[in-house]
C-alpha cells in the first residue's frame, strides 16, 4: 500500500507533457476572459471593463428600441408559457431547452403575465399611474432593464471564456489557500468577486448559478458567494457617489466599501442561514471540482495542469457558442419578466405606500447611537434597499450631512441582496435560497456593516 501510494505521488510529481496548441488554448481564451471581465478601463472619466464597454457602446446604439424590444421579448415569454400549460405540445417535450423555457410552473407563470402586462402598462402609459410613473414601472423598464439586457447578452456569450478554458481552475488552486480560510470558501470563488467588482453583480451571479449547476460550488458555497461577493461594480459605485454628490471622495468611499463588505462576508458564511446550508452539490451533476494541491507539487504547475485538461474537454467551439446564445434567451425569456414583475411592485410599495418607513423605524436609535445626523431622516435608506438598490441613494439625495450621505452610500452598495435584480436572479436558480433567507441575510448584513461604515466614517473621513 505504501509503496503504490508512494509511486501515485512520484506520477504527480512528474510533469505532464503538453503541446503548445493544447497550452494555448488554455491560456489565449482565458486572456480574452481576463481582459473582458476583470481589467479596468477608464474611458472618458468612467471606470468599466471590456465586456462594459461593448454593453455600453450597443445600448447607447439601440437606446431608444430597447424599451419596445424587451415588451415584445416579455410578450413572447409570457404567451409561449402561456400555450405551452395549456395544451402541452408533443414539439416542445422534444426540445429540451424549450421545454424548460417555456413548461413552466403556474406560480412563473403567472409572474411572466404580470411582467409582460406591467411593460405594456408602462410603455404605452395606460392603466393606473403608480404601475408607470417613471419612479415605479418606468425605472424598471427605461433605466434597469435596458442595462440587464445587454450586460447579460455579452455576459453569457463571453462567459465561456472564463468558465471552459480553464481560468477558474487555474485562479482557484493558486488562491484557495487564501479564500478558504477566510470564508470558506474554494479559490475560484474570488474570479467571481473580481467580476462582479469590476463588472457587474449580475454578471457575478450569473458565474455562481453556472459553477453551482456544473457541480463546483457546494450548496453552502454557493449560497455565500452568491450572496456575499456579488458587489456593485466600480462603475456603478461611481454612480452611486455622484448622485449623493460625495464623488470628490470615491477613493475613500470605495475603500470604506470593500473594507465593509469584506468583513461582511467573513462574519455572515458562519453565522445562520448560511452557515446551515449543506456541503453536498448539485444532485444531478455531483462534484466536478479538486483544487487540492499533491504534496510536492507548485500551486502554480498544478494549476496550469489542470487548466489545461479542463481547456481540453472543449471538443467544439459551436458548442460553447450554442450554450452561450441559449443562456442569453433563458435570461431574457426567462427572468427579465420576473425583473419587470418583482421590481415594479417593489417600487410601488416603497415610493407609494409607508411600509418601508414603519419597518425602519428600528433604526433611528442605531442611527442615534451611531451618531448619523438626520437619524430619523437616514432610517428608510436602510431598509429601502431591499426593494431596489438605487432607492437608498434617492433618499440619501435629499440629506443635508455629507457624512450621511457617505454611510447611505456605503450601506447601499454592501447590503447586496436587493429584490429587483440580485433578488430575483437567485430565487429563479437552483441555489437553495428563498426569500425568507434572502430577506434575513439582507438584514444581517445591514446590521453588520452599518456601524462599521459609520466608525470609518466618524474617524477616517469625516
Amino acid at each position: 500500500m505504501e509503496a503504490e501510494k508512494l509511486q501515485t505521488t512520484e506520477d504527480l510529481k512528474k510533469e505532464k507533457e503538453y503541446t503548445t496548441k493544447e497550452y494555448m488554448k488554455f491560456w489565449l481564451p482565458s486572456l480574452i476572459g481576463v481582459l473582458l471581465f476583470l481589467v479596468p478601463i477608464s474611458i472618458n472619466d468612467k471606470v468599466t471593463i471590456g465586456l462594459g464597454v461593448l454593453a455600453d457602446a450597443l445600448q447607447a446604439a439601440i437606446a431608444s428600441h430597447i424599451p419596445l424590444i424587451m415588451t415584445i421579448v416579455l410578450c413572447i415569454s409570457a404567451i409561449g408559457s402561456l400555450v405551452v400549460t395549456i395544451t402541452n405540445p408533443q414539439l416542445i417535450k422534444d426540445k429540451p431547452f424549450l421545454n424548460s423555457l417555456f413548461n413552466i410552473t403556474p406560480f412563473w407563470l403567472v409572474l411572466r403575465i404580470i411582467g409582460a402586462v406591467f411593460a405594456i402598462v408602462t410603455l404605452g402609459q395606460i392603466g393606473p399611474e403608480f404601475i408607470w410613473s417613471p419612479y415605479t414601472g418606468g425605472v424598471v423598464l427605461y433605466d434597469l432593464i435596458p442595462v440587464l439586457m445587454v450586460w447579460f447578452l455579452f455576459a453569457c456569450l463571453f462567459m465561456p471564456l472564463l468558465l471552459q478554458f480553464g481560468l477558474m481552475d487555474f485562479i482557484g488552486t493558486l488562491v484557495r489557500k487564501v479564500m478558504y480560510p477566510l470564508f470558506k470558501l474554494p479559490g475560484r470563488s474570488s474570479v467571481d468577486a473580481l467580476a462582479s467588482w469590476m463588472g457587474s453583480g449580475t454578471v457575478g451571479v450569473l458565474l455562481t448559478t453556472q459553477q453551482y449547476e456544473s457541480g463546483y460550488y457546494t450548496k453552502r458555497e454557493a449560497s455565500v458567494v452568491a450572496t456575499n461577493f456579488s458587489i456593485a461594480s466600480i462603475a456603478f459605485s461611481l454612480v452611486i457617489a455622484k448622485f449623493l454628490d460625495i464623488d470628490h471622495m470615491f477613493i475613500q468611499f470605495y475603500f470604506t466599501v470593500i473594507v465593509t463588505g469584506i468583513i461582511a462576508a467573513i462574519i455572515c458564511p458562519r453565522i445562520p442561514p448560511l452557515s446551515l446550508k449543506k456541503d453536498g452539490y448539485y444532485e444531478p451533476v455531483g462534484k466536478q471540482i479538486d483544487e487540492v494541491v499533491p504534496e510536492g507539487v507548485s500551486s502554480f504547475r498544478w494549476g496550469v495542469e489542470k487548466a489545461v485538461e479542463k481547456a481540453n474537454q472543449v471538443k467544439s467551439y459551436r458548442s460553447v457558442v450554442k450554450s452561450g446564445v441559449q443562456n442569453v434567451v433563458d435570461i431574457w425569456f426567462a427572468l427579465i419578466p420576473l425583473v419587470m414583475a418583482l421590481g415594479t411592485v417593489a417600487l410601488v410599495i416603497a415610493e407609494f405606500t409607508p411600509i418601508f418607513t414603519y419597518l425602519s423605524y428600528p433604526f433611528v436609535p442605531l442611527l442615534q447611537l451611531l451618531q448619523i445626523p438626520e437619524a430619523q431622516a437616514a432610517a428608510p435608506a436602510m431598509i429601502v434597499g431591499f426593494a431596489d438598490m438605487f432607492l437608498p441613494a434617492v433618499i440619501g439625495s435629499g440629506i443635508e450631512s455629507e457624512l450621511t450621505r457617505f454611510v447611505i452610500g456605503v450601506m447601499s452598495l454592501t447590503q447586496l441582496i436587493y429584490m429587483s435584480e440580485i433578488g430575483i436572479l437567485l430565487l429563479k436558480s437552483k441555489i437553495p435560497l428563498s426569500f425568507f433567507q434572502l430577506l434575513i441575510i439582507f438584514l444581517q448584513r445591514t446590521i453588520i456593516t452599518l456601524p462599521v461604515a459609520a466608525a470609518m466614517a466618524h474617524f477616517l473621513f469625516f
